[in-house]
């Protein structure tokens, strides 16, 4: 369960409390672009944050880089030792016209204290490669915007590779660039390679090599994120049409797909140990797949609004007794063996217990944050998914599930019209509580509406499409592709406290901290349990 509130649901905290103690936000730790200009947040793309380390005998080996509207910024990170010094930057660059960094990647398997490769994506479609440290080295891909001319959404270099990365765009394709190729100024053409369900994979018709090496299309829409597993093997993406492709990325054959309960899927991450996938997006829930069995396994509601990052906690993620990497407090920490261990909302890990030889459990913690502004923490076990039974649901000729009411009135979709809010965001409580309770007889009615709407395409408005896409959504609910609500695991966030004033736009897990940004262009510090350095957040709510 989340901890209670203190001192107002509304109020921006500074502080909150877990098992394991008190996290602090370092006030003097927040980078921001110095000018603390005004700018628009509502055009601005996200702000986004990457990390380095480097021995580099300055003493202050770790380096933070991070987008602010047009400009990049590029720093020492003292997190909880020292306070920020905003007027020394490494790297400063300010981008004009209409173009805008939207992500950044840095190539961990090169960085070094003289160079580092850092790419840079853009709102046009560019990539640039740049080395912050030597400043002398400066390439742009897709320069004349000849391979893609939309917005790039997510880059990586792949993991182990000199040379290799990858760039994903709102076009739905994703491409993989050799940096060691030269530039073309001719249009590429493809020929496809391989193909499948909702993706074709393409290389260039080319006598000799040119970029792009592969070209991804991947189902219909934005292709918003994607994520490698820790060694590479494998590759999750996320997209616009809601749903989760997982690939082998050698062999590129899809490996299993998973759909969002309504809209577009936003974020993605593997948990430390490749066995899990979480998503999160559009339908405010962050949604934990399993990579073994290859189906949806718990789901979690504690956000108000689209999650826009998810990510796993390896420092908490497992926990042995006696582990000095215990990132609790110093009282969590001699206690640890003296307290009963059991699973719940207010512990930990669950040991079990078999004679002299503790068989320890994994326990895995994975973070969100949303344009709700709130962070949240979660947790589960492989017990507690083991151990969740969903509920039987045995179903006649006309598909009604034993003990519940028809509801074709209230719960046909087709007698309601999509609900959203002053923003234009969609009611997903509203309309998910539609689809969990949507029986297959009121599909199969829907089913024919929806052929009749079909074959009159020649007149349809707008709001028909939007209907149809309603009913499309719903035939998916119940699927393997897209459990009901009552047939998986429903978590509870541990922690669920708003921490921003504006939409939080990254989350990333650090061994003494937790950094968060938000679209104001504020990337804070938070110190974990035990870990406060020489100044400290002042005042506050602990919560």
């Amino acid at each position: 369960m989340a901890a209670s509130e203190g001192g107002g649901r509304d109020e921006v905290k500074t502080q909150f409390g877990t098992r394991e103690g008190t996290y602090k936000l370092m006030t003097l730790s927040e980078y921001s672009w110095p000018s603390r200009a005004p700018y628009n947040v509502q055009c601005c793309h996200p702000v986004r944050v990457s990390f380095t380390s480097v021995e580099d005998g300055s003493g202050c080996n770790d380096k933070i880089c991070f987008n602010v509207g047009r400009e990049l910024y590029f720093y020492p990170y003292k997190g909880v030792r020292k306070a920020a010094d905003l007027t020394k930057p490494l790297d400063k660059r300010t981008y004009k016209g209409g173009t805008l960094p939207t992500c950044h990647a840095i190539n961990q398997f090169t960085a070094s204290a003289q160079s580092i490769s850092l790419l840079v994506g853009f709102s046009a479609g560019q990539v640039q490669l740049i080395d912050p440290i030597r400043k002398d080295i400066s390439k742009i891909y897709n320069e004349e915007r000849l391979i893609d001319k939309t917005k790039v959404t997510c880059l990586s270099w792949v993991p182990g590779t000199e040379h290799m990365f990858l760039a994903a765009h709102t076009s739905g394709q994703m491409y993989l660039y050799n940096e060691g190729l030269p530039p073309s100024n001719t249009p590429p053409h493809y020929q496809l390679l391989k193909q499948g369900d909702s993706y074709q994979i393409h290389t260039c018709k080319s006598k000799s090599s040119r970029n792009p090496v592969f070209r991804w299309v991947l189902g219909d829409g934005a292709l918003n994120e994607f994520a490698f597993s820790s060694k590479a093997k494998n590759i999750a993406c996320v997209s616009q049409d809601g749903f989760l492709r997982v690939f082998d990325y050698d062999t590129m054959d899809l490996l299993g797909t998973m759909k969002s309960y309504f809209g577009g899927l936003s974020c993605v991450c593997w948990s430390p140990d490749d066995k899990y996938i979480v998503v999160g997006g559009e339908d405010d829930l962050v949604t934990v797949w399993s990579f073994l069995d290859r189906k949806v396994v718990a789901r979690g509601h504690g956000h108000g609004s689209w999650v826009s990052v998810v990510n796993f906690d390896p420092f908490t993620t497992t926990v042995l007794p006696n582990d000095e990497a215990f990132c609790g407090s110093d009282d969590d920490l001699n206690g640890m063996n003296s307290r009963e261990r059991t699973y719940s909302s207010h512990s930990r890990t669950s040991v079990i217990s078999s004679g002299e030889n503790s068989l320890p459990e994994v326990s895995y913690r994975f973070g969100s944050v949303g344009q709700d502004t709130n962070l949240c923490l979660w947790e589960f076990t492989e017990d507690t998914l083991r151990m969740f039974q969903p509920p039987n649901r045995v179903r006649t000729n006309t598909a009604l599930s034993v003990g519940q009411t028809s509801m074709s009135q209230s719960n046909n979709i087709a007698s309601h019209k999509p609900v959203g809010n002053a923003t234009g965001h969609p009611d997903t409580g509203s309309i998910s509580s539609k689809f969990s309770n949507l029986s297959l007889s009121d599909k199969h009615k829907d089913k024919h509406k929806k052929d009749s709407v079909s074959s009159k395409s020649s007149i349809h408005s707008h709001s028909s499409k939007v209907h149809l896409r309603l009913l499309e959504e719903a035939y998916r609910v119940g699927t393997s592709a897209c459990p009901r609500l009552d047939e998986v695991l429903m978590l509870e966030p541990l922690v669920a406290k708003k921490i921003a004033q504006e939409r939080l736009t990254a989350l990333i897990f650090r061994e003494d901290c937790i950094v968060t940004a938000c679209q104001e262009g504020f990337v804070s510090t938070w110190a974990r349990p035990g870990k406060v350095g020489v100044h400290s957040a002042k005042g506050g709510t602990v919560v």
